[in-house]
C-alpha cells in the first residue's frame, strides 16, 4: 500500500474566482476556475446571479500572489519571457 495523497473528486475540487470588473458595475465580469486557478473561463452575469453563482460553488477569491504568477505565465505565453512585455 502506498501513501499517495487521494486524488480529490471534481466535487471535491476547489473553485476560484477573480473579480475583473468595477464594485458599482451592474454585470460582474470574472474567471472561473475549477482546480487549477490557471485554467479558467471568463464569464459575465448580472450582480445578484454572481452572488448566487459564488455561494453555490462555494467559491474562493484568487489572492494577490496567484493573480501574480497567472498574470505572469500569461505575459510569458504571448511574449516569450516570464513578467516581461517588452
Amino acid at each position: 500500500m502506498t501513501n499517495q495523497p487521494e486524488a480529490k473528486t471534481f466535487n471535491e475540487m476547489t473553485r476560484y474566482i477573480r473579480v475583473r470588473s468595477e464594485p458599482g458595475d451592474k454585470f460582474v465580469e470574472f474567471d472561473f476556475a475549477i482546480g487549477y486557478p490557471e485554467l479558467f473561463v471568463e464569464l459575465v452575469l448580472p450582480r445578484e446571479a454572481f452572488e448566487i453563482f459564488c455561494k453555490h460553488n462555494n467559491v474562493v477569491h484568487m489572492d494577490s500572489d496567484m493573480i501574480r504568477e497567472i498574470d505572469e505565465d500569461m505575459i510569458k505565453w504571448r511574449f516569450g519571457e516570464r513578467g516581461q512585455r517588452y
